[in-house]
């Protein structure tokens, strides 16, 4: 038994499975009276003869039968045996898009896995989603809808969520009230090129919670021609995810969004046939231990196609 190899073990599999040296052999692209004499050494190590063979049949030895499905057993373990290994050099690489938004501890949570590549064209959601779809990409962090999803073959985990706000005028930031989701402004670009994502989420926003849509053509949904913007509305202007992070201007404010909560969820997204095993090692590493992000916490909004909405039981304004 000492003897026996990983790769005789396959050679007996697909003899088994073909019932015929000559197709076995196309099959496993090595000559024929080679496979022959590895069946034989097979045969010889183990003590025991797999196969009954004339010059018109082959059939399996009641042993035979009797060792294929453990033989089937210890292959698929060793595959199994490559893939942790594989996962654990980290050696795989693995190309990552966003949009502008990454996991702050990215690097130190896939080190072990992958060698991640963020890739350096930052583009919009719904381009990136189709990188990933169109082969591209490997993964990337974006905003998505279960249709998208199904039309690009796509399959989604929660990695992030943006509790979004409104910026208004006004000075004096020490007492700003909150304002309602339904006496806010929401910003549509003309420029769907870009803004595809945001139009989409804005409408929907605009059209459950009561909010106003304000149509621009300047791309100044984020930005300083945004504050702009601000400025000339008479209300609350919703700040995109992209303008979270954005200092705001000494004459702006900013008022939280109430009745509803108003968020924005990031999904990593990946081929719904993916099989490498450092892409998804790297999404096990990613969104392992993410949580609901306070998206259970109530009086939240997220779209109605939202693909963690139905799996997190979020409340929907009609």
């Amino acid at each position: 038994m000492a003897g026996v190899e990983l790769r005789q073990l396959r050679y007996f599999v697909a003899v088994a499975e073909e019932l015929n040296f000559g197709r076995a052999a196309e099959r496993l692209l090595i000559a024929g009276p080679s496979l022959s004499q590895q069946i034989k050494a097979l045969e010889r190590d183990l003590g025991v003869r797999l196969f009954d063979r004339d010059r018109r049949s082959v059939s399996l030895t009641p042993a035979g039968a009797a060792l294929l499905p453990h033989t089937r057993a210890l292959l698929e373990g060793a595959e199994d045996l490559k893939r942790r290994a594989a996962r654990l050099s980290g050696s795989e690489s693995v190309r990552l898009g966003y949009v502008n938004w990454l996991p702050p501890d990215l690097s130190s949570r896939t080190a072990a896995v992958a060698r991640v590549h963020v890739d350096a064209w930052v583009a919009p959601s719904h381009t990136q989603a189709a990188r990933v779809a169109d082969g591209s990409l490997d993964l990337a962090v974006c905003w998505v809808r279960t249709e998208d999803l199904a039309r690009l073959g796509l399959r989604a985990r929660l990695i992030g969520a943006d509790r979004l706000y409104a910026v208004a005028r006004g000075g004096d930031s020490s007492d700003v009230p909150d304002v309602a989701a339904r006496d806010v402004d929401v910003l549509i670009d003309d420029d769907v090129t870009s803004w595809a994502s945001w139009n989409v989420y804005g409408e929907e926003l605009a059209q459950a919670t009561g909010a106003r849509t304000v149509r621009i053509s300047d791309g100044a949904i984020t930005g300083p021609a945004f504050f702009d913007h601000v400025r000339r509305c008479t209300r609350p202007v919703v700040n995109s995810p992209k303008g979270q992070t954005s200092p705001l201007p000494s004459d702006l404010v900013r008022r939280e969004i109430v009745a509803p909560k108003v968020y924005w969820t990031w999904s990593l997204v990946w081929r719904e046939n993916e099989q490498r095993p450092g892409v998804l090692a790297v999404v096990d590493a990613l969104c392992a231990g993410v949580g609901d992000l306070g998206l259970r916490a109530g009086d939240v909004w997220l779209p109605a196609d939202d693909p963690h909405a139905h799996a997190l039981g979020i409340w929907r304004a009609s």
